[in-house]
């Protein structure tokens, strides 16, 4: 019998990194060792992870799923010291689901097998499938379909009714392990980051929000001196014995505008629930920058908008002739006495 024609099995990867600090520097060393292994590789700098597909490097390696995941751990370890954590399947999803199961410094492989497949997705419960959300689970739920398994085994005109033709299709084709979206190689989005590390440790949360502020009002300005926009914010603290939190928000439109990352960021900060947290340092990055002329603003009904975007330009031209930090939100000052 001819097997030559058989498509070899897949193999993708999603692997996250788990750094002791975060920079974009070492990020990017990081996919640079990934690349050793297969020069497939699509980043997702948000969360510090990347897809990998390995279809093709198990046979170079001469290696199976397993082995090569392991080797390319051990890399990462003996040249950065950044565990990570890892799924592999033969989807794209299914990695997705794996890795979100697996602990820093392990890894979780699912054979390109029906039956493996099979028994990996049918236990899962159903907010675990890619797409499946909090909101669509409880939807589910009223329906006694709890599980992937459930997913599957729903007759596709019956999901349709519940969640949407498109909707119902995607969570039925991934409850059966099609998954047929590729990885995407391509360079890493641009990001643009401003830190300040305070010279103790900082109880104040009046003192945190100005930093942050502060902080925010430098990207915005050289954002627009670049003439870029970001799609994303992310904001880290560390803290005194060095443990760092991270948080990213996802901006409504992608701006370079500073009142609308400010916005974000606020609620970001909030969000810590900081109240008198002893903070070590401070750093806001913005993500998946893009050319300024990409952008889409949003119309309002009253101008308050177009005037704030004027004085930023002001504020814009002061930093330019005078240097930075001469001019800006009167929030971002210390106050006197």
């Amino acid at each position: 019998m001819n097997t030559t024609n058989r498509p070899r099995p897949r193999a993708i990867l999603r692997i996250h990194f788990h750094p002791a600090e975060r920079s974009e520097k070492l990020y990017g060393q990081l996919l640079t060792v990934v690349d050793g292994i297969s020069s497939r590789v699509e980043p997702l700098p948000a969360d510090w992870s990347a897809y990998v597909d390995l279809t093709g490097a198990l046979a170079y390696w001469g290696r199976d799923a397993e082995g090569l995941v392991a080797v390319l751990r051990l890399r990462l370890l003996a040249l950065h010291g950044v565990p990570c954590s890892a799924g592999a399947g033969p989807t794209r999803s299914i990695a997705a689901m794996a890795a979100d199961a697996t602990p820093p410094g392990a890894a979780t492989v699912v054979r390109d097998d029906p039956y493996e497949v099979a028994a990996f997705l049918r236990t899962k419960p159903a907010s675990a499938l890619p797409g499946i959300g909090p909101k669509t689970a409880k939807t589910l739920a009223r329906y006694g379909i709890t599980s992937v398994g459930d997913i599957a085994d729903t007759q596709l005109p019956t999901l349709q009714r519940i969640l949407g033709t498109t909707a119902a299709r995607l969570a039925h084709d991934r409850a059966l392990g099609i998954d047929v979206r590729p990885v995407v190689p391509g360079a890493a989005p641009r990001t643009m980051s401003a830190s300040r590390r305070f010279d103790r440790d900082e109880l104040d949360p009046d003192q945190h929000h100005r930093t942050v502020l502060g902080l925010v009002q430098d990207l915005g300005g050289r954002l627009r001196t670049s003439r870029e926009i970001a799609q994303a914010l992310t904001l880290t603290l560390t803290y005194a014995d060095g443990t760092q939190t991270t948080r990213t928000r996802i901006l409504a439109e992608p701006t370079a505008h500073t009142p609308a990352l400010a916005a974000a960021a606020r609620a970001l900060l909030t969000g810590f629930g900081l109240q008198r947290a002893r903070v070590r340092a401070l750093a806001v990055r913005a993500e998946r920058l893009r050319p300024a002329e990409d952008t889409v603003h949003q119309l309002t009904i009253d101008d308050r908008d177009d005037k704030l975007r004027r004085l930023e330009t002001a504020l814009d031209k002061a930093a330019t002739r005078y240097g930075p930090g001469v001019a800006g939100a009167a929030s971002t000052f210390p106050r006197v006495g």
